[in-house]
């Protein structure tokens, strides 16, 4: 092989492994992965509400023996560091407002259950969104602890707004 082959051959090996570690670069960190870490607060405060899973719902209730929505939220953000109102109506107005086509994990949800349509008297929080389907846990007066779908008819019709603590 001549010198002037061998410049060659290593100036575009030299060029091809650039733009290698580039786009390589490029896809690791432009793309976020969809998995929540064990290190990300959305995951302690997730894996707190679940640890809750099965227990019985108790009106005013703060622990395992039984325990109402705006303490499972109290007690999940607790986890990582936040200190949020104990009742729901007052936990509805921490943190920012988000859009139903902005919702992440981690972010609660409140709705009106009563017949008085604009007032705070359930919330949850964000497990899971994928393709639009919108998965939340929260302390169901008749089930307990459990996740449901926002999408389920009872839950869509509700539904006030959502808001976010956790960036």
């Amino acid at each position: 092989m001549s010198k002037q082959n061998t410049y060659l051959s290593q100036k575009y090996s030299k060029k091809l492994f650039a733009w290698f570690l580039l786009i390589s670069g490029l896809v690791f960190f432009s793309c976020k992965s969809s998995k929540l870490s064990k290190e990300d607060p959305v995951f302690t405060v997730i894996q707190t509400a679940k640890s809750y899973y099965g227990t019985p719902y108790k009106y005013g209730g703060t622990g395992r023996a039984g325990i109402d929505c705006s303490a499972l939220i109290f007690h999940s953000y607790y986890a990582v560091g936040i200190n949020l109102p104990r009742m729901s109506a007052d936990q509805a107005k921490q943190g920012k407002k988000v859009s139903l086509r902005e919702l992440k994990p981690g972010d609660m949800l409140f709705f009106a259950t009563s017949k008085r349509r604009n007032r705070v008297t359930h919330a949850g929080i964000v497990t899971e969104v994928k393709k639009g389907d919108i998965r939340f846990i929260h302390a169901s007066t008749s089930l307990g602890v459990t996740e449901d779908y926002l999408s389920n008819r009872y839950w869509d019709k509700a539904f006030l707004f959502a808001r976010r603590v956790l960036e």
